[in-house]
């Protein structure tokens, strides 16, 4: 179900500071015209720690209405209280969410049994397939090849978003994992050497701006024409870049502004890149073809 390209959406904000959803059902409708071939509702993109529990159901709902069954949404349900993600994982389970993305705790730093109990516990209160956020530069806790082999044994844990940066262990997991788990890449500039290793797509945040683009270049590797895939990732591997020139996701909501996609509306402690950072992200808008505020892609 989670294969290809999945974008992990960004979450629109008004002037006032309040949910956006006009505009969320525009980006959302936009992914599905597009080609995406699945959703990525309140992960880390969507700002999903500075959204209210109304909120944060309020975006999965909208994204599954206007979805309507065309393409899987995993929604996205992590944090460092165990009870807490299972209530919110069933919460989305009964708005219609198809699966559920769940970030390692972050702070607390659980060992590896730790992490285990904690999944074991989301995958048993729940029917939805999970699939395993790990992201190690972010939450300070990586999730070793060992315990995701255990986790793989939990009938709907089926898949992991590797975001480690670390190639040598994602080669180790797409060996040591049962074929059918899904590995996607948590990091779009890497996403075609996780596909030559046998992972099976990306959840990516270039995919907010260039949507088509990505999906092509996923199923382009999907299929093994790598040399087209090559194409495109060097075409599109300075957005991929710049994205992240300041914390995600500030520079690709910046970027998406200035394609005339949203506002440039964030919530504190994120703000928007620095005048220097943007004028880079303009540069780069531009080399790769992006109209500047012209909604373009």
């Amino acid at each position: 179900m989670f294969t290809g390209c999945g974008t992990a959406m960004v979450t629109p904000f008004r002037t006032d500071g309040s949910l956006d959803e006009a505009t969320l059902r525009t980006l959302v409708r936009r992914q599905i015209e597009h080609g995406i071939d699945f959703l990525v509702p309140c992960g880390t993109t969507g700002e999903s720690p500075t959204l209210t529990r109304e909120e944060h159901l309020r975006v999965v709902a909208i994204t599954v209405e206007e979805s309507s069954g065309r393409v899987p949404v995993l929604a996205g349900a992590g944090g460092y209280n165990t009870h807490e993600v299972i209530e919110l994982a069933r919460e989305c389970e009964s708005i219609g969410a198809d699966g559920i993305l769940s970030v390692t705790p972050y702070y607390n730093k659980p060992t590896q049994e730790g992490l285990f109990q904690h999944y074991k516990a989301i995958a048993s209160a729940v029917r939805l397939p999970i699939v395993v956020y790990s992201i190690q530069g972010r939450t300070g806790i990586n999730v070793e090849p060992g315990t995701l082999v255990r986790l793989a044994e939990i009938e709907n844990i089926v898949g992991v978003k590797e975001a480690s940066g670390n190639i040598s262990q994602m080669a180790e997991i797409l060996n040591r994992l049962p074929e059918g788990f899904t590995v996607l890449s948590g990091d779009d500039a890497i996403t075609l050497p996780l596909i030559a290793l046998g992972g099976q797509g990306v959840i990516s945040v270039v995919s907010n701006q260039i949507p088509r683009v990505m999906t092509e270049l996923a199923r382009l590797g999907n299929q093994g024409d790598f040399e087209s895939a090559r194409e495109l990732q060097r075409r599109y591997f300075p957005l991929m870049q710049i994205n992240f020139v300041e914390a995600n996701p500030g520079p690709v909501k910046w970027a998406m502004y200035r394609m005339g996609l949203l506002e440039p509306i964030y919530r504190l402690p994120m703000i928007p890149p620095s005048a220097a950072s943007q004028q880079k992200i303009e540069q780069v808008l531009d080399s790769v073809g992006l109209a500047v505020a012209m909604g373009v892609q």
